[in-house]
């Protein structure tokens, strides 16, 4: 009698995905999203809210920290896991949002930001063996003076337009998921994708429609909340370490 094949492991698929990139060289295309994905976004996500908290002076908002950020973006959670009650954030949410939007899209709150694990190690692999990276990122293109920066800081390979590119929105005020949804034929230009990386379930399945013979891959990290569920062969990973932490 013939048993299915037990999916893989996070780290296997990885393996896998490097493995198909030598096999591409410079032929092949590896995309990957930023916030959530291949960045770590939740520092830049609490020192806003402290400085929120300080500006209007709410000590629960100026006392928040990393642990106060659940599974999701969602600020008013964050508020209220920092100590406000509902009847409080309700009150002050409108200003706080406002002074949020101000602060988060911006160059120079990205140097709160950190790499994700194994992040860094994982592209300079793809590179090495010969892959082109593609970002491709709901940030709009005026946010590519601090993406790049931060790029430079914690080692990823950096954008030249050539065998690295960078993918930003052109217009701040587009949707994400229509900007991800318009970008596979661009990618298609770039070269053969043969792996996509992203933490929101809507994009990650966005590319394994388009792209059904390529590893769809769902950082399973933060996303928008939306209740989505993964298409089949989408395989979920925490992080990009190749070794397993517990050994």
């Amino acid at each position: 009698m013939m048993f299915p094949k037990p999916p893989p492991t996070s780290r296997q698929v990885l393996r896998q995905i490097l493995d198909r990139a030598r096999v591409l060289g410079p032929a092949g295309a590896a995309v990957f999203d930023l916030d959530s994905t291949l960045i770590n976004n939740t520092p830049r996500q609490a020192q806003i809210l402290r400085e929120i908290g300080e500006l209007l002076k709410v000590p629960a908002l100026a006392g928040s920290s990393l642990v106060h950020w659940g599974s999701s973006w969602d600020v008013e959670g964050a508020m209220e896991r920092a100590g406000l009650d509902k009847a409080s954030i309700e009150v002050i949410l409108p200003e706080v949002l406002r002074l949020w939007e101000e602060r988060f899209f911006t160059d120079a709150y990205c140097v709160h930001d950190v790499a994700a694990p194994g992040a860094v190690a994982f592209l300079r692999e793809l590179r090495a063996a010969g892959s082109k990276v593609v970002y491709c990122t709901g940030r709009p293109s005026l946010m590519r003076q601090g993406t790049v920066e931060s790029f430079l800081r914690f080692g990823f390979p950096a954008p030249d337009d050539a065998e690295v590119h960078l993918e930003m929105k052109p217009v701040p005020t587009d949707k994400d998921d229509e900007f991800k949804r318009r970008i596979p034929e661009r990618l298609n230009q770039i070269g053969t994708v043969f792996a996509a990386f992203d933490n929101e379930p809507t994009h990650i399945n966005s590319y394994r429609l388009a792209f059904p013979s390529a590893f769809a891959v769902h950082l399973a990290t933060d996303h928008s909340g939306r209740d989505v569920v993964l298409e089949e062969g989408v395989v979920s990973v925490p992080d990009f370490e190749l070794v397993d932490p517990q050994g």
